[in-house]
């Protein structure tokens, strides 16, 4: 079996507000922007799995952003570097750099609702994948992260086994600053009903079967005007390991020939 290829070259992007960011890319074809969840980065969502070489195989370029205060971008301590919603101006950043026109949308949790700002605000991808979130996660954003505030202001007190502890642990596997972690979470913006109901754009709602984290997908999809719900095994913290989600998402976006 061959081991999915992780060691991407690194490539420089800047924010609307200067930030040194960073992505990478692999594959060659139509333009995918697939986003990380949060604590995570580009490599461990999309790489390590398989999920963005599925992809690439169906004829994409797959480019895949560090987020800021994540993996090899900048991770500011400063609070101002932290505006609301400058996830997707990031991302937005991202395309404007890369002039591209014709091109796909997607994410992972909290990659999923930085997918969904950008849509909320203007961006046209001809699909979106919004994966790992729920339609709670999208309406009461600004209210779900009290959880990841209590871990990341209490690190090293947390019993064995529990999930504060697994989570602290996979930040230690991937390196997390915590300071610019905790100020990635003011940056979370509510989406009302209405913004949802305009978003056109034909859309992957995708979850774990166990994943109610954040809210229902289920629902997320019904909201959407051509929102497709679809599940794959696992939990929120599962499900992105699983070869099923790749596979779905590259189902969803199909086979694309440049001929």
């Amino acid at each position: 079996m061959v081991s999915p290829q992780t060691d991407l070259t690194v490539h420089p992007f800047r924010g609307r507000d200067g930030a040194a960011l960073a992505y990478r890319e692999i594959g060659e074809g139509r333009p995918v922007v697939l986003i990380h969840g949060y604590f995570s980065t580009a490599t461990v969502n999309w790489l390590r799995y398989g999920h963005a070489a599925k992809i690439a195989a169906r004829g994409y370029r797959v480019i895949m952003p560090d987020l800021r205060g994540h993996g090899g971008s900048a991770k500011p301590h400063d609070a101002a570097a932290y505006p609301p919603d400058v996830l997707a101006d990031d991302g937005f950043a991202l395309i404007e750099q890369l002039d591209l026109t014709n091109y796909d949308l997607g994410g992972y949790s909290l990659g999923g609702r930085t997918t969904v700002r950008m849509l909320a605000r203007g961006a046209r991808p001809g699909r979106a994948i919004i994966a790992g979130m729920g339609l709670e996660g999208i309406l009461d954003a600004t209210g779900r992260g009290a959880v990841f505030r209590r871990i990341l202001a209490n690190l090293g007190t947390f019993e064995r086994g529990s999930p504060e502890w697994m989570a602290e642990a996979f930040l230690k596997t991937v390196g997390g600053d915590p300071v610019a972690l905790l100020h990635v979470l003011d940056t979370s913006v509510d989406t009302p009903r209405e913004a949802l109901a305009r978003i056109a754009v034909p859309t992957l709602v995708l979850a774990g079967v166990e994943d109610d984290d954040n809210g229902s997908a289920e629902a997320l999809a019904a909201v959407l005007p051509n929102g497709r719900y679809a599940v794959v095994p696992g939990n929120h913290m599962s499900a992105v390991t699983k070869p099923e989600l790749g596979v779905a998402m590259a189902e969803f976006l199909g086979d694309f020939s440049r001929s």
